[in-house]
This record gives structure tokens, sequence and C-alpha cells, in this order.
């Protein structure tokens, strides 16, 4: 792993920051509680490939072993314990309650970016 700036995952870093942050201004539902994970990991996967030269599959079972840890803490109701200044912004970045359906978006997120990064490199190769 090295350290080297990648414009094209910076750009869909990006696009995607600014999709969560929408979805989560003014999304409810469906959008907001399983597409809104779905698009997390991607966006983690993206960011960290923004500043890394890494392996694909690295990257993207870091990326799943981070929300996967994250989704099972709520089973400790940390929440109850959050700073009262950050109490809103943990609780939106970190969750609420377990939910086995966020696991499930998350592991979908994965199998995307690495079904789309797959294809990218089938491609290239073939160019």
């Amino acid at each position: 792993m090295r350290i080297q700036f990648n414009l094209k995952y910076f750009i869909i870093f990006l696009i995607l920051l600014l999709s969560e942050i929408s979805i989560a201004a003014y999304a409810t539902g469906f959008i907001r509680h399983t597409f809104g994970d779905y698009l997390c990991v991607i966006l983690i996967y993206s960011f960290i490939k923004s500043i890394f030269k890494i392996n694909d599959i690295k990257v993207a079972i870091f990326v799943l072993l981070l929300a996967y840890t994250i989704e099972f803490l709520q089973l400790l109701n940390l929440q109850k314990w959050y700073p009262l200044a950050y109490k809103k912004l943990l609780q939106l970045i970190l969750g609420t309650s377990f939910s086995i359906a966020d696991l499930v978006a998350y592991t979908l997120g994965i199998i995307t970016t690495l079904l789309i990064e797959n294809k990218l490199i089938t491609n290239e190769k073939s160019i």
C-alpha cells in the first residue's frame, strides 16, 4: 500500500458524499435506511482508493469489516454514552439500532463495487 492520489475515485467519493448528505437531510424510509447504507460502503471504499494505491479486495474486506463492526456495536447501545454536544452527529454516522437489513445493504454495496471494479479492469485489458 502506498499513498497515491486518484482523481477518479475522489470524484466518485465527492458525488457519493453529496448524495449521502442529501439522503440524510431529505429522504426517509427505504432510501434513507437501506439505500443510504448501500452507498455508505461505496463512499468509504472510494475515499480509501482516492488516497491509497491498494488491492481492491483488501479495501473491500476492510470496508465491509468496518461497517459490520459499527453495526454490531449498535447492539451494545453505546448511544447512551455519546457526548450530548455530538449526539445527533454520532447517531447519524454510527446509527442507533442493529439491523440485519443494514448488513445485507453493506454486503450488496461491496459486491456491487467489486463487480464494477472487475468489469472496469476487464474492459481496460481488452482495449
